[in-house]
């Protein structure tokens, strides 16, 4: 017996119309998106160094509220949301490894820090970086208006 294609059943593919709504969203998430990110870079990149410039200050940091409202941005974008209108296929193999990016990002981290501890190179550009970071904040708190 066959089924009506236009009929929706649950765990059933998306009709016709459903399918192609959705390839029009996707593309408008994905503009939208691209706005975002293309927006973020430079945004992220003065925050990350307004911070980095009041470290030891107590006011919040720049750069972790950029990132709160990224997040916030991401969900509601819901880029991929239409992927849950159709069951996952039995036996699907997943193309990407458990770990995630931050893992990843992770392990390099502690390759770097056993690097420091060695005493290497890391090590030198750490207290080189240290040294800029605290000499551009100094100069900032000797320019900063008295109260």
């Amino acid at each position: 017996m066959q089924e009506n294609s236009d009929s929706p059943h649950v765990g059933d593919m998306p009709d016709r119309w459903t399918l192609a709504r959705d390839i029009a969203v996707l593309q408008v998430k994905l503009v939208v998106d691209g706005l975002r990110d293309f927006i973020l870079v430079p945004v992220s990149m003065i925050a990350g160094i307004i911070s980095l410039c009041k470290m030891g200050d107590k006011s919040e940091s720049e750069f972790y509220n950029l990132l709160r409202i990224g997040r916030k941005s991401e969900r509601w974008i819901n880029l991929f949301g239409a992927a849950e209108r159709v069951p996952e296929p039995a036996g699907e193999r997943d193309h990407f490894p458990e770990e995630d990016i931050d893992a990843l990002v992770g392990r390099v981290e502690s390759y770097v820090i056993d690097e420091y501890k060695k005493g290497g190179v890391t090590k030198q550009a750490k207290e080189r970086l240290d040294k800029v970071l605290g000499s551009v904040n100094r100069r900032r708190k000797r320019k900063a208006p008295k109260e």
